[in-house]
């Protein structure tokens, strides 16, 4: 079976980069499951507490825990894990479907540009359908 990969065309109202479409590839499982551990060991190292039914559910135990939960990572950590998601995102630069390059900086113009396509590749990654029987009332109230 093929990686998930979706198109990010990004409508009008994104500035300098309305218009442009990124191209967001899941990472093969083995790289997705480094970087969800990183995160995860980053969580524990900077003193939250994970559900133990979330503590191996990789990207998804991530998405449950929170974005709040991934505040609480130091910087000097968690700017590199930020940074990783890119190798995820490629642009098509024109209108041709079959043109498809990695980023370079002058790809993206605007900052909010950047935090969407994180969002994208950390959605692409997450399997909601795997999720849902792994949260308890137990785990969600953990976390809010």
């Amino acid at each position: 079976m093929a990686r998930k990969v979706a198109k990010v065309l990004l409508p009008a109202g994104n500035g300098r980069d309305t218009g442009k479409t990124f191209v967001v590839t899941e990472w093969p499982a083995r790289v997705g499951h480094s970087w969800a551990s990183r995160a995860m060991f980053a969580l524990a190292n900077a003193g939250v507490t994970i559900p133990e039914n979330l503590a191996n559910a990789g990207f998804a135990g991530l998405a449950a825990m929170g974005i709040e939960a991934l505040g609480k990572i130091p910087a000097h950590i968690g700017q590199p894990l930020l940074e990783e998601l890119f190798q995820c995102v490629q642009i098509q630069p024109g209108t041709n479907p079959e043109i498809i390059r990695a980023l370079v900086d002058d790809d993206v113009e605007e900052v909010i540009t950047l935090f969407k396509l994180q969002k994208e590749v950390l959605a692409l990654h997450v399997d909601f359908s795997t999720l849902a029987p792994q949260l308890t009332s137990e785990s969600v109230g953990a976390t809010a």
